[in-house]
């Protein structure tokens, strides 16, 4: 566990808000019918704009909510990062500061181990795979794990296929990638899967990878496709490989302090608002993504589909190798979900 990953939640347990004192947060939120006279009131920090497939999954659970509580309970949805970098607002949650967020699996990694499983490559044949994993009792399970760090895990949302861009070489072979510096999220596991194909891995904020390419500080990136035409880095990265080399899960999480303190009514509520979300939001991201797809295509982006992906597993075998042991139990059940 990292330096954030220390950092729990019961530890700053004067600083988190108790759920009384919420109800003069959340003013300013982007979430549609908020209710002045709402009990209770939660931030939820997203860091995608305001029509992101993510975002639009915030509101619906911001929605179904305020619905099931006859408007006890407002969510308001802040999106665009106006609460801060992911990183930031991760730590913020885990303290209380800020009660809710959308975050991706990769830099929970630092809270919870068990979350680097997402950034083993190639392990998901394709979304209803990693999905029947997700909704196994064994994705479940992975789910909860992150309570002792000071979260409840809600749900998890449909990441999409991660896979490369870059500025000028474009990505054909996983021998293209040697010598290249990517930007990657904060994981460990992400880091020693670009190490494995010989590129030089970036951590940074997502918020800098647009000018870092733009620059030439980095010379590629990797993401999904909704995040590479939303925030315009093909302007400056027009070439876009689709090897889907990971799906690394979203979760919508709460400070679990500010769990505790809601009765077991507005438990249920919240959690089975975030269950009835999920289908919403995997629709929203398979429209969202054939839509850019034939908007790059219309910029001029050069898209290289990745037909055989053998040669990309056998370049990144050593990563599996290493974490292999360690998510044994989680890549058994996958294995056994892939027949299915």
């Amino acid at each position: 566990m990292g330096r954030r990953g220390l950092l729990k939640a019961g530890a700053f347990s004067a600083a988190a808000m108790s759920t009384l004192s919420l109800a003069a947060c959340g003013d300013g939120g982007s979430s549609s019918g908020g209710s002045g006279g709402a009990e209770l009131k939660f931030r939820l920090a997203e860091t995608h704009p305001e029509d992101y497939p993510t975002t639009l999954g915030d509101k619906k659970f911001a929605d179904l909510v305020r619905e099931a509580s006859d408007g006890r309970i407002d969510i308001q949805v802040f999106a665009g990062g106006q609460l801060g970098e992911e990183s930031d607002v991760i730590e913020q949650v885990q303290m209380g500061s800020i009660e809710m967020t959308r975050v991706s699996s990769a830099p929970m990694t630092e809270f919870s181990s068990g979350m680097g499983l997402f950034g083993l490559p190639y392990i998901f044949d394709d979304a209803d795979h990693m999905w029947r994993f997700l909704d196994d009792d064994s994705g479940q399970q992975l789910l909860g794990s992150m309570e002792d760090a000071g979260f409840k895990g809600l749900c998890y949302f449909d990441p999409g296929a991660r896979s490369f861009y870059t500025r000028e070489k474009a990505i054909l072979t996983p021998a293209d990638v040697k010598g290249q510096k990517f930007r990657v999220q904060e994981s460990e596991v992400i880091i020693d899967f670009i190490k494995a194909l010989g590129g030089s891995p970036t951590p940074m904020d997502y918020g800098e990878v647009y000018s870092s390419l733009q620059s030439g500080l980095i010379d590629g990136a990797e993401n999904n496709e909704p995040s590479y035409y939303s925030a315009t880095h093909y302007e400056v990265a027009p070439n876009f490989t689709r090897d889907e080399h990971m799906r690394v899960a979203e979760i919508l999480v709460m400070n679990q302090d500010s769990w505790n303190g809601l009765s077991d009514e507005d438990k249920d509520i919240i959690q089975q608002a975030a269950t009835d979300a999920i289908p919403f939001q995997r629709e929203k991201w398979d429209a969202q993504v054939e839509s850019d797809m034939a908007k790059l295509k219309e910029a001029g982006v050069k898209i290289t589909e990745v037909d055989d992906i053998t040669p990309w597993r056998e370049a990144a075998q050593p990563v599996l190798d290493k974490y292999g042991e360690e998510f044994a139990e989680y890549l058994d059940k996958i294995d056994e979900l892939r027949q299915a």
